[in-house]
């Protein structure tokens, strides 16, 4: 490939080919042939080695770095290039020797010390690229002296590659800026697309939210600085502090399909524009993010009713009250033992067998493309095209070795089922909570559901089930270890109802006394007031809700997370997984306790980059790094499996690494798109 790399006779004239473009040319080019990459102005660029000279690309006509150069530059035919795209593309993002340099030259501003405001500009690759520190010098001193040196430069590292590759060069001959140091403190950013018509109501404080909460609904557009977990369904999120976009409130917002985003500009627009109290038109886009006053005239006169689509629940099986190893169920158990259960249950089948196709995303179509596995062999080692079945061992292989779950025993609906139908109070107190429902009694509600969580933690056990709850104490040299105890309802981790954050976990169990108490904990979460509330709002039935629960040894965990197999903020990406991190267990992830390291994952071609480093301030080592990018590619091979048949509807995986290295999940459930 690279020796066809020869520009015809008649190649069209670079759009910029000049010794010096300073502010008064570059400024004028952003406006004219920009596009718009995370909110700010980008121009496409083009090196040509062989020419001594680059290309600016009108990004409006040129979306794609190679059609260009192999249509315009060097005089291919559309359907020529795509018939070779894969071997073309890496001739020209990872050929040692290549012709072309390729990347983004992006227009910011920060403020000088008299808060003026001071354009600057930064270079980078495509993500995928693997330019070697030299390479990477090059590309920055060939743009750096086409530049008026009053105008700022850096380069940013597409990967942690790139980053590595730069630590043996001087940052004074390339001067250099970070992801994270870049975007991760950037005033908007966008965290679930959508677009709603609503009244705005901006909550600085806590207290401020807490005082008129129960007035919030649906024509609500709410802004505050950290949004509660319990946060009513209502209109569009604003976020006026940073978060990440695979916090709970965000999967709400997802599974929601409401807009979300970071603004943390809120209150300067909110005083230049009048907006808090008013009614605007907030529209998230993966590039844009807009708050329009609503003129009187366009104000809906009630609250716009909401697609609901329709929550379909397996007929729960009662009869069995009988506990069993997780290693035993399927997925076909959920109607017994609840989703979550279910598939940790398949997800042991899945490691144990390793007969699944893992490989079915990488089969599919991405035109031009026919498919993506050649990429996947050239992740897991193998050769393309592979013998018969070899690429699904291989997978298969590489999962198993890479992650492991934890045993445990699941306890079924049955148990609920027949100490709820023991105790009069509690089958009084459940009727009288239906009736509330139906007379859509919000107060009523309320009162009934806490009541009733107080008759399921304070009811005794009927003797039958409080013998099978204890057969998930372990024995032995076992016996006394701390335990975990998990919801798994069959009204959570489904297609379009996830109720992350929802129900209770109690994560610090010891003894027979304490693992009643907390599988009750449990139970009771099932008739929390928002749990209730959202279900109902969702057109699920509380007759047909039941909650199993799961009690597995605690692990101690050197680092845990969640892993999102999509990338949440670009939802076109099929290249990108999304992983976010803390030191110790996921929980610290999950309920938010403190911002996690973000980092997303390239299953496609390989490769990772640092989004934000939370509240550690330091990245993770590179061995630890190159570690989660195994998991990454893993968890995108099992949404071949637990997606089927839809292998694009994207996982979210709950995870935890030992102090040994090992990574074990301890939840996966599909992630709404």
């Amino acid at each position: 490939m690279n020796a066809t790399l020869v520009p015809p006779a008649a190649a069209p004239r670079p759009v910029a080919d000049r010794t010096a473009v300073g502010e008064h040319l570059v400024l004028p080019l952003f406006r004219s042939l920009s596009g718009s990459l995370a909110g700010h102005p980008y121009l496409k660029v083009v090196v040509d080695r062989a020419e001594d000279t680059w290309h600016l690309l009108d990004t409006a006509v040129h979306p794609f770095h190679v059609d260009y150069i192999a249509t315009r530059v060097l005089g291919m035919e559309p359907a020529e290039l795509d018939s070779c795209l894969d071997a073309f593309n890496a001739s020209v993002y990872m050929a040692p020797d290549r012709r072309f340099l390729l990347g983004v030259l992006s227009l910011h501003t920060d403020r000088d010390t008299r808060g003026r405001p001071r354009p600057f500009l930064v270079l980078e690759t495509t993500e995928a690229d693997t330019m070697d520190g030299s390479l990477l010098e090059e590309f920055y001193t060939f743009v750096r002296h086409r530049l008026d040196g009053r105008l700022s430069l850096l380069l940013k590292p597409a990967n942690h590659g790139q980053e590595h590759a730069l630590a043996a060069i001087s940052d004074v001959r390339v001067p250099r800026i970070l992801s994270h140091e870049l975007f991760g403190h950037r005033t908007r950013t966008p965290l679930n697309p959508g677009e709603a018509a609503g009244r705005l109501r901006h909550f600085r404080t806590t207290e401020e939210y807490a005082a008129v909460a129960g007035t919030l609904g649906g024509s609500d557009i709410l802004a505050m600085p950290c949004l509660p977990d319990d946060v009513p369904r209502v209109a569009g999120f604003i976020n006026t502090a940073t978060t990440t976009p695979l916090s709970h409130t965000n999967v709400l917002a997802a599974g929601w399909g409401i807009p979300n985003a970071i603004v943390r500009d809120l209150d300067r627009l909110i005083k230049a524009e009048s907006l808090d109290g008013g009614w605007v038109r907030y529209r998230v886009t993966e590039d844009d993010i807009s708050l329009v006053p609503l003129a009187p005239t366009a104000v809906p006169a009630a609250a716009p009713a909401r697609h609901r689509q329709p929550i379909r629940l397996r007929t729960p099986l009662l009869d069995d009250i009988t506990a069993r190893p997780l290693h035993r169920l399927r997925l076909a158990d959920q109607n017994r033992y609840g989703t979550k259960a279910a598939n940790l249950g398949e997800l042991h089948h899945v490691l144990n067998a390793r007969t699944a196709d893992l490989t079915a995303f990488h089969g599919k179509p991405r035109p031009p493309r026919p498919d993506l596995y050649r990429h996947l062999a050239a992740r897991l080692g193998t050769p393309h095209p592979a013998a018969h079945g070899e690429l699904r061992t291989a997978a298969a292989d590489f999962v198993a070795g890479t992650v492991s779950v934890p045993d445990g025993i699941a306890l079924p609906f049955g148990l609920q089922h027949r100490f709820l139908r023991s105790s009069p109070a509690l089958r009084q107190g459940i009727r009288q909570l239906k009736a509330a429902l139906d007379h859509g009694a919000p107060e009523a509600v309320e009162r009934l559901c806490l009541r009733l969580q107080q008759l399921v933690r304070t009811t005794a056990l009927p003797d039958e089930v409080a013998r099978e709850i204890l057969r998930a104490l372990p024995t032995g040299p076992a016996a006394g270890r701390r335990l975990v105890v998990r919801s798994s309802a069959n009204a959570e981790d489904l297609p379009g109802f996830s109720a992350a954050g929802v129900y209770t976990s109690v994560t610090s169990v010891y003894g027979a006394d304490h693992l009643l108490d907390a599988v009750r904990e449990v139970w009771a979460s099932l008739l929390s007031p928002r749990s209730v509330r959202l279900r109902h709002q969702a057109g699920i039935s509380l007759d047909d809700t039941y909650m199993g629960v799961i009690v597995q040894p605690y692990l101690p965990a050197a680092l845990g997370g969640v892993l999102v197999t999509c990338n949440p903020t670009r939802r076109s990406d099929f290249r990108n997984v999304c992983l976010n991190c803390s030191p110790g267990s996921p929980e610290a992830v999950v309920d938010g306790t403190a911002p996690p390291l973000q980092y997303l994952y390239n299953t496609v071609e390989g490769g990772g980059r640092t989004v934000a480093l939370g509240a550690s301030g330091t990245d993770l080592p590179a061995a630890t790094r190159e570690r989660l990018a195994d998991l990454a590619l893993a968890g995108r091979l099992l949404q071949s499996h637990f997606s089927a048949p839809d292998v694009d509807r994207p996982l979210d995986i709950e995870w935890l690494m030992t102090d040994q290295g090992a990574f074990h999940l301890v939840q996966i459930r599909p992630y709404a798109r």
